[in-house]
């Protein structure tokens, strides 16, 4: 476990507002919620990131106009994975235990994606499998445009 506490200062406040710019940055909003690039390496291009604007641990956190839009701009941004990058399937994670902001991570699965990497394995990733930020770059700005 790391020792780098991301709550202090708030890495997710720092997200949401921009001032901590992962490869992609901000690709959209939409009442309480920022879809942002993953934070950290990622071998999936097209792995983005939505995040409530407010602190709320979880889903049952979520102010009501943010939990209505989570499902229909979760879907818009799975349909533009799947119809502008290509992806075969693309899978959705709120696993929640560390930020103080509700994320849902929207991964894409590619017809090249290795079997280990499908779902959950895509977080297992080695220094390996990642791709260069360029290509995460372009992937990140193909989605914003389709957005």
């Amino acid at each position: 476990m790391s020792d780098v506490d991301v709550n202090d200062p708030c890495r997710g406040c720092a997200l949401v507002s921009g001032s901590l710019h992962p490869v992609g940055g901000v690709l959209a909003r939409s009442a309480g919620l920022v879809l942002h690039g993953l934070a950290g390496p990622s071998p999936l291009p097209g792995w983005v990131v939505l995040t409530s604007v407010r602190h709320a641990r979880a889903l049952y956190d979520l102010d009501e106009e943010a939990a209505r839009e989570l499902g229909p701009f979760a879907a818009r941004v799975m349909r533009a994975q799947r119809e502008v990058l290509g992806a075969e399937h693309a899978y959705a994670f709120a696993i929640g235990d560390v930020l103080r902001h509700f994320h849902l991570h929207l991964v894409p699965r590619y017809r090249d994606t290795p079997a280990r990497l499908w779902g959950r394995g895509a977080f297992d990733a080695a220094p390996g499998d990642f791709r260069p930020d360029a290509e995460l770059e372009a992937a990140a700005r193909a989605l914003a445009a389709a957005l």
